[in-house]
């Protein structure tokens, strides 16, 4: 028996009115026929034609990009940036969005996500609803952000910069993003021939001067003479193994926050916001409200940034253990908080490590899990170590949600919850959740 081959509706275009935004940086909306699209580049309530990009006659979805704007939104705008829009970069989900209205979008994402996978309303989650700019972070009317400390080229098979189309291994090459941080843009990557790399990334750490260039070579290939406009320290990644390797200069950038110097190594994790890690971390003390002599833990701790916070706050007669996976996080962590002798840094992950301690009580958690949030068995286990609060630190509301869930099963409600807009024209979203334990009656 011959299969019936499939069609694939890639091209093909429709007229549509565009529904509700959806997880992702995109809008819903649905063809006469019924079909569900998945659609970028449009806006709730407007009216495009949408030209398919994924998908085939089975599909259960198909995506699609708005190529013309019939009836246009009052919060759209012309994107400012050239190379934002259908068939182009996929860094920015909402160039061609007021900063208002992005905000909202992303609340909307947010406030469905906590009511389909938690089943709760903003008011039962304690949040006013707003996403809120990063801590001080102010701009003129019609000035695009210049965030992004950390910006991630890829290099195309002649050599040059750019960043990858959205969901595709394509190049658009660019010769310069708008939402770089000047000390990113000030390194000139655009400008010159990257032959024999398959990846080169920037590093401008906010809380100093230090510039940082990592690159990635194509199997085989040749380190080349690195020569930007500005004093740079350059590391390589091993083709072999993976590993972050110093090629010249310092090794680690220096970040700044909670009046702390923070050592970043390899190329390792920092928020990218300038901002950021001071936002989080503010939003994170006035939420555990720490008091002197208490037990903290810091899981997936990076370089110590939360810990460092709690040690400072919960004194000598407290104590503080940070959990991290990463072996060179884990060795900035001891470095950037040796003198707190009250704090201990383990390696590990958090499944794993934790029941290792024979930990069975704690005053204070804060959890900031990777992109798929921290799961049920880790936080069934959190819950049993009976925290007066715990702050969840998040960069996915969908994670968020569905782990809020598995802490309302172990008796663990949403205290309060504060979401921040830590990365401008995109869909994503910084949350901040406090949870404490669900009062019994009598």
């Amino acid at each position: 028996m011959q299969n019936t081959p499939v069609s694939s509706l890639v091209g093909e275009e429709y007229e549509v009115e565009v529904g509700p935004v959806a997880h992702g940086g995109h809008c819903i909306a649905r063809t006469e026929a019924g079909r569900v699209l998945f659609v970028r580049h449009a806006l709730p309530g407007e009216k495009v034609v949408a030209r398919v990009t994924e998908g085939e006659e089975t599909s259960r979805f198909l995506r699609a990009d708005a190529i013309t704007i019939l009836d246009p939104s009052k919060d759209r705008v012309e994107a400012p940036c050239p190379f934002a829009g259908p068939g182009k970069c996929g860094g920015c989900d909402w160039q061609h969005a007021k900063p208002g209205a992005q905000r909202r979008l992303k609340g909307e994402v947010i406030a469905e996500q906590l009511l389909r996978l938690a089943g709760l309303t903003p008011e039962e989650a304690g949040w006013d609803g707003t996403v809120m700019p990063a801590e001080g972070d102010k701009l003129p009317p019609g000035e695009v952000p210049k965030w992004r400390t950390r910006v991630q080229y890829t290099i195309d098979a002649d050599g040059h910069a750019g960043l990858r189309k959205h969901r595709s291994h394509e190049v658009e090459v660019i010769d310069h993003c708008m939402i770089a941080a000047e000390g990113v843009s000030e390194l000139g990557i655009e400008k010159r021939d990257w032959e024999n790399m398959a990846s080169v990334e920037a590093i401008a750490a906010s809380g100093s001067h230090d510039r940082q260039v990592v690159l990635t070579p194509k199997p085989g290939g040749r380190l080349p003479l690195v020569e930007l406009d500005k004093p740079v320290s350059v590391l390589r990644v091993d083709e072999k193994d993976g590993g972050v390797h110093r090629v010249h200069g310092r090794a680690f950038v220096r970040e700044r926050a909670d009046e702390r110097t923070y050592r970043v190594g390899n190329g390792g994790f920092w928020q990218v916001h300038p901002k950021a890690a001071q936002t989080l971390m503010l939003a994170v003390m006035q939420g555990l409200t720490p008091r002197k002599g208490e037990t903290a833990l810091d899981l997936y701790c990076g370089v110590g940034l939360f810990a460092g916070a709690l040690a400072d706050r919960v004194g000598d007669q407290g104590a503080v253990l940070g959990i991290e996976s990463g072996k060179r996080a884990v060795e900035d962590a001891r470095h950037n908080l040796a003198d707190f002798p009250r704090v201990r840094i383990e390696q590990g992950k958090v499944e794993s490590v934790l029941p290792r301690t024979g930990i069975t009580e704690v005053d204070l958690i804060v959890l900031d899990p990777p992109r798929a949030g921290a799961g049920k068995q880790t936080v069934h286990h959190l819950a049993g170590l009976g925290a007066r609060r715990i702050a969840y630190v998040a960069c996915d509301p969908a994670a968020l949600a569905r782990d809020i869930a598995y802490f309302a099963d172990r008796g663990y409600k949403v205290r309060t919850l504060r979401a921040f807009d830590l990365f401008p024209m995109t869909h994503h979203v910084e949350c901040v959740a406090i949870l404490e334990p669900v009062k019994k009656d009598g």
